[in-house]
């Protein structure tokens, strides 16, 4: 029997029948829905917002959470098939999720008070009431710990100062998950859109997720109420625990990306005819497909064991960093070659690899960036930080 060829090692059969369902369910969303539009949105710079409810009414925003929550309650491992489906269309949307589910749903169900989850999450689920994250600043990057946004006491209420640069969904939010540095340490606020002294300035000239909304973040004297802090952390342990979920849900999503860009060079380099005979039957050409397939295959297999190891509990910030490294390596590099198999016409948006390979230049980025999670598995490997 034919193996199947985005799926060599049969990685779906590992899967549980609620988990195939899921996948299948947004593979549809994307064939029908992201596929036929994105491109053009790609092009256009414009995140397609029009998809929003579509997305929740899939169940796909806060899809880990709990059912009371508005969440759906769905384990690690279906979550990472909703991711790589989603990127399998654009990272763009695949980042809306990302963000919407992992860095500001989870902060507020992990570390938000009884009163704040009921507040927001269902809201969230529905689509209603979308956020952002405010972590990385302009001089920060890969050190958060260097934080300049801070915020003071001032009666029963905050007062917070800063900015945030690098933000997805940012001009889109309703509400702003924000980490500023207070005299108790770090800890979280959930700033809303209209307080007096916050504004959002979207970010232009991307060549990179441009169907995605990137925001930098200003706040000037914002009050925001001691009702809106984050009650259950402080410290660096909060926003890091925030990455540490949506890092695991990147390390699903570029493998949809490598996939699309497979299928297009396989697709193409059997249709287009060079020198009397297919570019699929030059020795070159399979040498090069069959690298990516064998690559494809070993992130399928190590995301899923990280699930495995989400789902029982046991899942370490050092697995998913060595899952991030090398699927986001795995998949920028597929891009770049399949880019190189469909020729001259891969430069182009009309074909999927180009978009994809600039994407992945910031999710190989972003997140942390490739050196620092190499670092993060060298000071695992000696126990001596070289950052």
């Amino acid at each position: 029997m034919a193996l199947h060829p985005y799926d060599l090692f049969d990685v779906r059969s590992l899967l549980s029948e609620e988990e195939r369902a899921v996948q299948d369910t947004v593979a549809r969303f994307t064939d029908e829905r992201v596929l036929p539009i994105i491109g053009d949105a790609f092009d256009q710079g414009r995140f397609p917002k029009e998809l929003v409810p579509e997305i929740a009414e899939l169940g796909l925003l806060g899809s880990s959470l709990p059912e009371q929550y508005g969440g759906g309650g769905l384990n690690g491992v279906s979550y990472g098939l909703i991711c790589q489906e989603l990127e399998r269309g654009d990272s763009g949307i695949r980042s809306f999720v990302s963000v919407q589910s992992s860095l500001c749903m989870y902060p507020i169900y992990a570390y938000g008070s009884e009163e704040q989850r009921m507040r927001w999450l269902p809201d969230m689920a529905a689509g209603k009431v979308i956020g952002c994250f405010g972590l990385t600043e302009p001089h920060g990057g890969s050190d958060p710990a260097n934080m300049k946004t801070n915020a003071r006491r001032d009666g029963g209420d905050w007062i917070l100062n800063g900015s945030k640069m690098w933000i997805t969904n940012g001009n889109l939010a309703d509400i702003a998950i924000v980490w500023a540095q207070t005299d108790d340490g770090i800890q979280g606020f959930v700033v809303e859109k209209g307080m007096a002294g916050f504004s959002a300035q979207e970010i232009k000239h991307k060549m990179s997720l441009r169907a995605s909304v990137t925001s930098a973040l200003f706040f000037d004297n914002v009050r925001v109420p001691e009702a809106n802090r984050l009650p259950n952390v402080k410290g660096l342990k909060g926003p890091l625990g925030c990455l540490t979920q949506a890092r695991y849900g990147i390390t699903w999503g570029p493998i949809g990306a490598a996939i699309a860009c497979l299928h297009e060079a396989l697709e193409y380099s059997k249709e287009r005819i060079l020198f009397d005979r297919p570019v699929a039957a030059t020795q070159s050409a399979q040498l090069k497909l069959a690298d990516m397939a064998r690559r494809i295959t070993t992130a399928q297999l190590l995301v899923l064991q990280l699930g495995r190891l989400k789902d029982a509990g046991t899942m370490q910030p050092s697995q998913v960093s060595l899952a991030k490294w090398n699927n986001c390596r795995m998949a920028i590099d597929i891009a770049r070659q399949c880019r190189d198999l469909l020729g001259g016409a891969g430069i182009t948006t009309e074909h999927a690899a180009i978009r994809h390979a600039l994407n992945l230049e910031s999710v190989i980025t972003y997140e942390g960036t490739e050196t620092v999670h190499q670092l993060v598995i060298g000071r695992e490997l000696t126990g001596i930080n070289a950052f």
